[in-house]
């Protein structure tokens, strides 16, 4: 924790599902930031040990992140909110594993918070979570998102029902903020 904390987030617990090939500022920093914010956060994965980022900057393999817990151990109802990076090779794996999948589900149905960028959608259309929302997206997914449901624009962070996705790792402080501001939503606030 920071001393520039002010710990808006004690005792909130945030769960982060990433694989190889995240992109590793797109983990590092929300999480680093969530942080210091006093939340407790958990790198959930496919495989127990550690998994490693890609750099996109140096378009090269970043380094490696411990993993918490595999997603057959990891249940939603443990977790205040959910963290999807992008890169290309993170989501594409995680939307294949209906594990993860589910576990997503059951975050859209408890109306927490969820927080996808760059290509991190992927998994939430293959939750069904998007249908009927406003969401920003990579240019190479609003094909996907707009045949899923969504209803998209350009901006650096769009929040819809809980939702919180953008575009890019340009977009992570806007997108960090946007994640504080929705956990200190009261859960009345008809997110589902």
């Amino acid at each position: 924790m920071s001393i520039f904390s002010n710990d808006k987030l004690a005792g909130k617990k945030i769960a982060i599902i990433a694989t190889d090939g995240f992109e590793q500022s797109e983990l590092d920093e929300p999480k680093k930031y969530l942080e210091d914010e006093g939340a407790k956060t958990y790198v959930i994965s496919l495989k127990s040990g550690s998994i490693r980022g890609w750099d996109g900057p140096a378009k090269d393999w970043g380094t490696e992140v411990h993993v918490d817990k595999v997603i057959d151990d990891a249940k939603p109802s443990d977790y205040d909110a959910l963290v999807l990076p992008g890169g290309q090779m993170n989501p594409d794996v995680l939307r294949t594993n209906q594990d993860v999948v589910e576990f997503v589900r059951e975050f859209v149905r408890a109306g927490k918070v969820i927080a996808a960028i760059c290509h991190g959608p992927w998994t939430l259309i293959e939750a069904d979570a998007v249908r009927g929302r406003r969401v920003t997206r990579r240019p190479s997914l609003q094909t996907d998102l707009v045949n899923a449901g969504a209803f998209w624009e350009d901006s650096e962070v769009v929040c819809d029902k809980g939702i919180i996705t953008s575009r890019k790792p340009d977009d992570i402080p806007a997108f960090n903020k946007k994640i504080v501001e929705e956990m200190l939503e009261p859960q009345h606030s008809g997110r589902k």
